[in-house]
């Protein structure tokens, strides 16, 4: 970690784009991308490997402790996840690894083991983060922080999308619910709640292109460092 990087945070909802959006700045900037979400969904996966109860504390903040999680970074598409020589890469995108990630990064000595291994990655020439408390806990003295929303429907038609091209089945009304209850847990958890950043500056996706969030925000980005 370099604390003098400079660093992008992205915040928001699930399906509001900010995986896509971040990849995009991190590509142009020639920076580098930490998606925080994988970090807990991976553990959320060991847990269901291990057979762990999401509701068990210590278990959960020792896997987060000692899982061996690495990154791969892959051009123009999501980095390759490992998980203690295992590519995850595709078991953390299920709907189970979502909603077991939601439900650990609720608890807050899984939170404070992952912590240091999130601002490993800031490093020069610059960092673009994407998460839930990328702004707020994280990365408190990010150069610009951006918290990135979309409706509920309009995030749930987005991954009913995702899982057809992928030839998974889903409901779009049981995928609406899904995430509606993920917001709720993230907005309400006692411990870096999904909430702006006091300094944040927010831009609504929902019906806006890739192309214009992101050229958005690197005018956002231009207009600071002058």
């Amino acid at each position: 970690m370099n604390p003098e990087a400079p660093i992008i945070t992205i915040d928001g909802p699930s399906g509001s784009g900010k995986g896509t959006i971040s990849r995009a700045l991190a590509r142009q900037l020639g920076w580098h991308f930490l998606d925080s979400g994988a970090l807990y969904r991976a553990v959320g996966v060991a847990a269901m490997r291990s057979g762990v109860d999401l509701a068990d504390t210590k278990a959960l903040a020792w896997l987060a402790l000692n899982s061996d999680i690495s990154f791969e970074d892959r051009i123009d598409i999501e980095p390759r996840i490992w998980l203690d020589g295992d590519d995850i890469t595709e078991a953390i995108r299920t709907e189970d690894a979502g909603s077991a990630a939601s439900k650990v990064a609720a608890l807050p000595s899984v939170r404070d083991a992952l912590l240091d291994k999130q601002r490993e990655f800031r490093a020069f020439p610059g960092l673009v983060a994407d998460g839930r408390d990328m702004g707020t806990v994280v990365f408190p003295d990010a150069q610009l922080k951006v918290f990135l929303t979309a409706s509920a429907e309009e995030r749930a038609r987005r991954r009913h999308k995702q899982l057809k091209e992928k030839g998974a089945k889903a409901s779009l009304p049981g995928l609406l619910r899904e995430i509606e209850a993920r917001d709720l847990r993230d907005r309400t958890r006692a411990v870096a709640p999904l909430v702006p950043a006091p300094d944040a500056l927010t831009l609504d996706s929902t019906v806006q292109s890739i192309e214009s969030v992101v050229a958005t925000v690197l005018e956002w980005a231009a207009r600071l460092a002058r």
